[in-house]
């Protein structure tokens, strides 16, 4: 008999949370097959057979948190795929020509059925349903049976009686229909980091908003050229990432983290790119942004986010990011203040574009034209950068934006 075990996941992941088993007992498994699938902190994982064998008996059920090296299940490596199909076989069988029960045996089966069904009952009460129970010192499956009664007067003002609650808030809470559902562990880790970031650093976010004429005037002449040519849609990111390592390499302090009493600069630019799924938000990360084209920057965003909606991606690719890009836009955000992806120090939130009227300064004088304006905002730790610091990082991002040709000689 061989004990399947948690394997060793990264360094820095100790634990995990079964998301389903994809056999279940009494199934062969070949070397190589998937058993179950483990949903971690950052990614969701695939656990396979080591051996071949017939699944004995799994100890750890989906839902539950198990550490790495912990026994999860035990396979018989001896065990055939025909001993497996003869005991199935003979399990149908029994199961089809059932012995016959003597008196006793039927009541004692009754009595058993009978309980089931009580329980049954009991689980389908809702949590505020027992409390209010409780409350009253009545059974709860009388409660409920009492409370759904209809069209007899004496029944309707018994119910009054018994469910009335102490408040109208609490009767909301008696007779309105919820449901309980467990968060994900990405999610009680997004939760928590997110908190903690909050508190370990000195937040502060700065505002600017950006002409976006320009880039939306290349991407309406290059866009189409572009796809045919690359098989890749030319987005904003493209544009905000180049701009921003340009911002970085001027106020090189949002390129850094703090480590104790130390300060530690980057001299290597991976941007994070916030991408959301039904699972939550991750930050995977584009390596190096600093020398790569336009081109290979959409590439790898896309794959990234294509690989994030398929619950694909892997712990590298959410490592080490030196500084966060997020776009609240693509929601219909137009105003926010992004919280920082810790240990980092700055995250620019991108927004979504409107029109607005706005004064154009001609060398005829001042007039006023409708602009496609996005808000931006820059999150940043005040523990290491200045207002100065950071107010310079964003006008430097709103002049690169609005004169794109600057990104090919400070982006």
């Amino acid at each position: 008999m061989t004990e399947v075990k948690v394997p060793n996941l990264a360094e820095s992941i100790t634990e995990g949370t079964i998301s389903n088993w994809v056999v279940k007992e009494g199934d062969y498994v070949k070397q190589g097959d998937i058993l179950l699938e483990l949903e971690t902190d950052k990614v969701n994982m695939e656990i396979s057979a080591e051996q071949a064998g017939v699944v004995k008996k799994i100890i750890k059920q989906a839902g539950e948190n198990v550490e790495v090296g912990e026994v999860i299940a035990h396979l018989d490596e001896n065990a055939s795929t025909e001993a497996t199909s003869e005991s199935k076989t003979s399990e149908s069988s029994e199961a089809k020509t059932p012995a016959p029960q003597t008196k006793e045996e039927t009541k004692s089966t009754q009595s058993i059925s009978d309980k089931q069904d009580s329980n049954k009952k009991r689980t389908n009460a809702s949590p505020a349903m027992r409390k209010l129970a409780r409350e009253k010192g009545v059974d709860v499956d009388e409660l409920q049976a009492e409370l759904y009664k209809k069209d007899d007067g004496n029944d309707q003002k018994s119910t009054q009686q018994i469910s009335e609650p102490t408040s109208p808030a609490q009767e909301e809470v008696n007779t309105k229909p919820i449901e309980r559902k467990r968060m994900t562990r990405r999610q009680q880790t997004i939760a928590t980091n997110l908190v903690q970031s909050q508190h370990n650093a000195a937040m502060l976010t700065t505002f600017n908003e950006v002409d976006m004429t320009k880039v939306m005037d290349i991407r309406k002449r290059r866009k189409q050229a572009f796809i045919e040519k690359h098989d890749i849609n030319l987005g904003f990111m493209s544009f905000f990432s180049k701009a921003v390592v340009g911002a970085l390499k001027a106020f090189p302090i949002l390129n850094s983290e703090i480590d104790g009493q130390d300060i530690l600069y980057k001299k290597y630019y991976d941007i994070g790119i916030a991408v959301a799924n039904d699972a939550g938000l991750v930050v995977p990360v584009v390596r190096n942004v600093d020398s790569l084209t336009f081109v290979e920057i959409e590439r790898q965003i896309a794959s990234l986010a294509n690989k994030a909606r398929t619950n694909k991606l892997t712990l590298d690719e959410l490592k080490g990011g030196t500084f966060t890009i997020t776009n609240g836009g693509v929601f219909g955000s137009l105003f926010s203040t992004p919280i920082l992806n810790a240990p980092q120090v700055g995250i620019l939130g991108m927004h979504t574009i409107q029109k607005r009227p706005v004064t154009i300064t001609t060398a005829d004088g001042d007039k006023l034209e409708h602009r496609p304006m996005m808000y931006i905002a820059l999150s940043y730790d005040h523990r290491i950068v200045d207002g100065r610091e950071a107010v310079g990082f964003l006008a430097t991002v709103k002049k690169l934006i609005e004169d794109p040709e600057l990104l090919l000689l400070e982006g």
